[in-house]
């Protein structure tokens, strides 16, 4: 006997209760009305990881298979939380606002919701514990729905230094050469290859190096954020101000902070607010300071990286080994490690 969706409840993937200290977060547990005919499509949207075992025909015992998968963590999680604001959501050590600063949860991050204390959830994301307002997150059926809107496929480097090329054969030129650890953003999968983002244009690595995986965003440490010691106010404040356009858009082309910049544009926009100027492309701009070696970077100094020998992509290094850069359409203005891809050259404009 073969079940199809309309007329029945399905749907319950229902967030595992957890415990902190006593006290206790239930996410919602939804499912599709009983008359419902929505298909899990329209429910949905595309299906994704186990919900795509929900599809709209199943047998008795395919059900409860794809059911207790769904019980189970979704993307990595069992109480799912997604945070709805338009740039950053503070996380703080205790549930007040005074409270320290710990970290900050991304525009549609995911975290892991916990406990819940009056206005305030206790979160886990990435490497950040702590409090958030819990006016500020989706939970429950929202939190899903969100999820799959943001949800990306990702490539996860597995070999000590992964060969990126220009086509999909081992002839082509080899483009840049990518860390072990490092997550290069999907774009379509072959049988041999992986089509994949670095930054703006697509590339292609081999698939027998790469472990795909389903991600969503999470919370970015305090480490992240600060600066090493005897770093010039200047260099911390423009550092700072770059950081606070992360999540906006990338527009190939654009100057924009808030409504869409290129790697340049970026970079040109940051500087512009200090005073200096610089040129408009990357290739010009690796000629407008002085040259120096990666071991003398600080922050507020520029890294280049080539395709083919030139000069095709900046981005600004924000001490602690990262960099923030507008990198593709997809991720927009982003934090990277600074050896993401290999750099071509790193340049000092501040003084």
């Amino acid at each position: 006997m073969r079940y199809r969706l309309a007329g029945m409840a399905v749907i319950c993937v229902a967030g595992a209760l957890m415990v902190n200290g006593g006290a206790a977060y239930a996410a919602e547990s939804k499912s599709l009305p009983k008359d419902s005919s929505t298909s899990i499509e329209e429910a949905f949207g595309e299906p994704v990881g186990a919900l795509a075992l929900l599809d709209s025909e199943k047998t008795e015992e395919e059900y409860k298979s794809a059911a207790k998968q769904a019980e189970g963590a979704l993307w990595g999680y069992t109480n799912l939380g997604i945070s709805n604001v338009d740039d950053n959501l503070n996380i703080r050590k205790i549930p007040d606002e005074e409270g320290k600063l710990i970290g900050k949860l991304p525009s549609n991050a995911a975290c892991e919701l916990v406990s819940q204390e009056g206005e305030w959830t206790y979160i886990r994301s990435g490497k950040v514990e702590g409090y958030v307002k819990s006016e500020f997150l989706l939970d429950g059926w929202e939190a899903k729905k969100r999820a799959m809107e943001q949800i990306s496929r990702v490539a996860v480097v597995n070999t000590t230094s992964l060969k990126v090329r220009e086509q999909p054969n081992t002839d082509c030129e080899v483009i840049t050469l990518v860390p072990n650890g490092e997550e290069l953003e999907v774009v379509e999968e072959m049988d041999d290859w992986v089509k994949i983002m670095i930054d703006d244009e697509e590339n292609y690595v081999s698939a027998e190096f790469v472990k795909i995986e389903e991600k969503l965003g999470s919370a970015i440490t305090l480490t992240e954020l600060m600066y090493g010691q005897g770093v010039s106010d200047v260099r911390v404040d423009l550092c700072q101000y770059a950081k606070q356009f992360v999540g906006n858009p990338y527009v190939w082309g654009g100057t924009s902070l808030t409504k869409g910049a290129d790697c340049s544009g970026f970079v040109l926009s940051v500087f512009k607010k200090y005073g200096i100027s610089l040129p408009r492309t990357s290739g010009s701009q690796a000629n407008a300071g002085r040259k120096i070696s990666m071991a003398e970077a600080q922050p507020g100094d520029l890294i280049f990286y080539a395709k083919g020998g030139r000069i095709n992509h900046v981005a600004l290094y924000i001490g602690g080994g990262q960099v923030v850069h507008a990198s593709s359409p997809k991720t927009g203005i982003k934090i990277s490690n600074y050896n993401y891809r290999t750099p071509a050259k790193v340049v000092r404009v501040l003084p």
